[in-house]
């Protein structure tokens, strides 16, 4: 059974960090792209950062490119995304999300909440 288990949301204050973890199991890690997505209230969902697990190649939206951070430790078949900086539209439900590729995940995880205070 595939599963990408989030970790690490919680409520900050704006300029604060925060580092999510994305634990995956039931499929060979280093064969999938791993992403972060995020959706707020009343928008859209959107690409925040993605990793490639067999070279390490990464992709950063504009808006948090320079503040966030994606890296893989694939002896725990694990995604962390370090969050400095936040600012209050950061806000938003994150997704871990897997996929053979960047941008079109497979497998989703539940989510975790983030939220930025001004």
């Amino acid at each position: 059974e595939v599963q990408l288990v989030e970790s690490g949301g919680g409520l900050v204050q704006a300029g604060g960090s925060l580092r999510l973890s994305c634990a995956a199991s039931g499929f060979t890690f280093n064969d999938y792209a791993i992403g972060w997505l995020r959706q707020a209230p009343g928008k859209e969902r959107e690409g925040v950062s993605c990793i490639s697990s067999s070279d390490g190649s990464t992709y950063y939206a504009d808006s948090v490119k320079g503040r966030f951070t994606i890296s893989s430790d694939n002896a725990k078949n694990t995604v962390y995304l370090q969050m400095n900086s936040l600012k209050p539209e950061d806000t938003a439900v994150y997704y871990c999300a897997a996929g053979l590729v960047c941008g079109h995940p497979d497998y989703w995880g539940q989510g975790t909440q983030v939220t930025v205070s001004s």
